[in-house]
């Protein structure tokens, strides 16, 4: 959005135009929106002249008529989008239709990636709205044929092509209106165009936007394994005596928004190598919430201030509770550790140690928490002994996640692990360390008797055979930065047994 107010482009796509009820909508959305205080265009479609067939194998290899190239400038435009057009057969008529074939051409208005869902939009971060005239009343038109034209345009077409839908105004029945009520939709039309200079997205849409960014942000797919770490150490703590409920949920709240600090500062410092990733899937590249303009970077430096600020806080709520003395010598260090890994000075992953630190402090330093939170004695091996194999385990699954990162880290100066000994030397150190963590967990259940590893020792020795056989398959075809979100996803399966079968073992 510019100082002087949003640019708005209007797109009447009625084949009757301006003589149109459509037509009476899209002048007094204009009227509204100027006096705003917007800069206004009104594109009529059926002024234009175009073929609405495409008829080369590509659309981009079909040239552009006068009409449509302006009409593309006009879009290159315009911060915000309002298209207004009637609803025949539950969707847009053939003349819109037409005119989106032809202009929504790929390499303009989205691009092939092998990031996210293979495609990424390049319209946004403009807006839209809809505002559609109807002869079906709108609660059926929404529950009974589930509104095909709003999803067909504001998710398929326009949100592919990274415009976001802010708003859809259905007007119906239009067939039984009187002219009141027509007389009322028109102004209806001019007070949604005044309503811009409160921006373009009504206040429930955009307070559903800024959850839904700062859900994407906390990435919360990574946390059940802390928890279920956490739980072992704090369930081997306390053996046979009860748990003290009240330090656990506060451990446990502690936890977690020191991991929302850790992941909004990872964001935060990592934004140009995540610009840079062509290769981000949902278990890397960051949550992309400032690549995709969904929070600034001062919003999100303050949500991981924000969130360290209060995992301190229940740090302080937990010492009024009664600290226990090894809990003082392991929360700082966990703190230290899991907020240095992009934070400087540390700033651990960009020397090599970021993996290392992600398996410590997911390994050893949320198992420990929940154990010094429960006032276990840290002379006690226990806790080590069952952290081994499951920080062992942790690390093939960081090593790989490192392999779509690869390039945009080290075109970011990035020296992660990976980039140090490259993709087919991480293909190779976490295959051997998939098998490391089971033999270790063998080796302690035959060696040291810990009864908890029984389960691991049993199930992780057949998935590391499975996911060693996965890695070697994927590193003859991967010998550059590539998707492996499959593979990603059996490495952290992998990790799951040597914290929720020791959990159930220590609940039976």
């Amino acid at each position: 959005m510019t100082e002087a107010g949003p640019a708005v482009l209007v797109l009447l796509g009625h084949p009757r135009g301006r003589d149109s009820l459509c037509g009476a909508l899209a002048e007094a959305y204009a009227e509204g929106a100027s006096a705003s205080g917007c800069r206004v265009e009104t594109v009529d479609l059926s002024a234009l002249r175009f073929d609405p067939n495409v008829v080369e194998p590509s659309p981009r290899g079909q040239a552009l008529e006068p009409g449509l190239q302006a009409l593309k400038e006009s879009v290159e435009r315009a911060d915000h989008l309002v298209l207004v057009y009637p609803n025949w057969w539950g969707t847009m008529p053939a003349l819109l239709k037409g005119a989106l074939d032809r202009l929504l051409v790929p390499g303009w208005a989205f691009e092939e990636t092998t990031g996210g869902l293979g495609f990424e939009g390049r319209l946004g971060p403009r807006t839209a709205e809809l505002l559609t005239t109807m002869d079906t009343p709108a609660l059926a038109y929404r529950l009974f044929y589930g509104s095909p034209g709003r999803r067909a345009m504001a998710d398929a077409t326009l949100g592919f092509c990274g415009i976001e839908t802010t708003c859809f105004t259905p007007f119906a029945v239009v067939k039984d209106s009187t002219p009141a009520q027509r007389r009322d939709w028109i102004e209806k039309a001019r007070r949604r165009g005044e309503s811009l200079a409160r921006g373009p997205r009504p206040p429930l849409h955009a307070a559903l936007r800024t959850a839904g960014s700062w859900l994407r942000a906390l990435r919360l797919q990574f946390y059940p394994m802390t928890l279920a770490a956490y739980a072992v150490g704090a369930l081997i703590a306390v053996r046979e005596s009860a748990l003290d409920q009240a330090a656990f949920w506060l451990g446990y709240l502690m936890l977690f928004l020191l991991e929302a600090a850790t992941v909004f500062a990872n964001d935060l410092f990592d934004r140009d190598s995540d610009r840079r990733n062509r290769h981000y899937g949902p278990f890397s590249g960051g949550s992309r919430v400032l690549v995709d303009g969904r929070l600034t970077e001062r919003e999100l430096g303050r949500g991981a201030v924000l969130a360290g600020a209060g995992a301190a806080a229940v740090l302080g709520l937990l010492a009024l509770h009664g600290l226990p003395p090894a809990a003082v010598a392991v929360v700082p260090v966990l703190a230290v550790l899991a907020i240095g890994y992009t934070v400087p000075p540390l700033k651990l992953c960009h020397r090599g140690l970021g993996e290392l630190d992600v398996a410590l402090t997911h390994g050893f330093g949320v198992l420990y928490a929940g154990y010094a939170l429960q006032g276990g004695a840290l002379a006690d091996p226990l806790p080590a002994l069952v952290a081994l194999p499951l920080c062992l385990a942790v690390l093939p699954a960081i090593l790989l996640a490192g392999i779509p990162d690869h390039a945009a880290d080290r075109a970011a100066g990035k020296r992660t692990l990976v980039v140090i000994i490259g993709i087919d030397g991480a293909f190779i150190a976490a295959a051997g360390l998939a098998l490391a963590a089971a033999g270790t967990a063998v080796v302690l259940l035959g060696a040291a008797g810990v009864g908890l590893l029984a389960g691991v020792a049993l199930v992780a020795p057949l998935h590391a055979a499975w996911l060693l056989h996965a890695i070697l398959r994927t590193r003859r075809k991967v010998r550059a930065a590539a998707r492996i979100d499959g593979l990603l996803a059996n490495a952290l399966l992998y990790i799951a047994w040597f914290t929720v079968l020791p959990l159930l073992a220590l609940l039976a």
